[in-house]
């Protein structure tokens, strides 16, 4: 019995002697993150005025009033440039967003995992490319699911055209002679089965003397300005509600003019 205890104590002096004198693992460091995030801002206007959705008027190049009862724009594909001249594109499937003027949310996007630098440009395409539009369903999760939330919207066309890639809707007292109303609903991206307009554009914008510096403590913010008064009074056409107070895709000339309007929209107003 003695030898037995003997032995048992032998073996726990070498284990307690080997746990003492075996150093303990160092802990694992955490994982360095490979980029931050940098916001998109998209603030709605009317001219030098803040966009007010139901209850202000307006008054757009042809002299006509105008309120404005809804306002949404599809922002895609975007890309963002360093200062040292490299490009980092958003993956697709994080690069589509829907902004609303009644979703005050939904006019900041957040991009994720930007390489750590300072941006200096940045890129993006109003619309959905074809390559979106023509994907299979399960491809096109969020907001660009034709069953989900942006149906109740009203931003997809499920004939030959697909998603609507600007809606501006309002009233006016040159708008549709029974209700007053106006209404531009413009997409098209070439067509599924036949050719159509393509009516996507990509806006490029050169952030100039400012910078959005992206590191791991802070996220910048690129602020936008939208100005409705754009696609009335652009480079290729003045647009009269009285004329035309209701266009979409089964005008392809005049929906192509209000996307060569509408590219101009968008103005840089500051970065913090």
């Amino acid at each position: 019995m003695y030898k037995y205890f003997a032995t048992a104590m032998a073996v726990c002096a070498v284990f307690l002697l080997f746990s003492c004198s075996t150093p303990a693992s160092p802990s694992p460091k955490p994982d360095t993150p490979a980029g931050g995030k940098l916001r998109l801002e998209f603030d709605n206007v009317v001219g030098d005025k803040n966009l007010v959705l139901g209850s202000v008027t307006y008054k757009n190049a042809s002299n006509e009033d105008f309120v404005v009862t809804k306002f949404n724009y599809f922002i895609s594909n975007i890309k963002l440039t360093k200062a040292d001249g490299n490009v980092f594109v958003v993956p697709q499937d994080s690069s589509y967003f829907l902004v609303k003027e009644d979703t005050k949310t939904s006019q900041f996007v957040t991009l994720n995992n930007v390489p750590f630098g300072d941006y200096t440009a940045a890129e993006f395409m109003i619309g959905v490319d074809s390559i979106r539009n023509t994907a299979p369903i399960e491809k096109r999760p969020g907001v660009l699911d034709p069953s989900g939330s942006m149906m109740d919207d009203g931003m997809y066309w499920a004939w030959n055209s697909g998603y609507i890639f600007v809606k501006l809707e309002g009233t006016s007292s040159k708008g549709n002679p029974v209700n007053g109303k106006f209404y531009y609903h413009i997409g098209l991206f070439n067509g599924y089965n036949e050719r159509t307009a393509n009516n996507t554009r990509v806006v490029k914008m050169d952030f100039g003397q400012l910078k959005a510096s992206v590191t791991e403590s802070a996220v910048p913010e690129v602020h936008f300005l939208v100005d409705v008064q754009k696609v009335f009074d652009g480079p290729a056409a003045n647009i009269s509600i009285a004329a035309y107070n209701s266009i979409m895709g089964g005008q392809p000339d005049k929906s192509q003019q209000i996307a060569d309007n509408y590219v101009k929209m968008f103005s840089l107003d500051h970065i913090h």
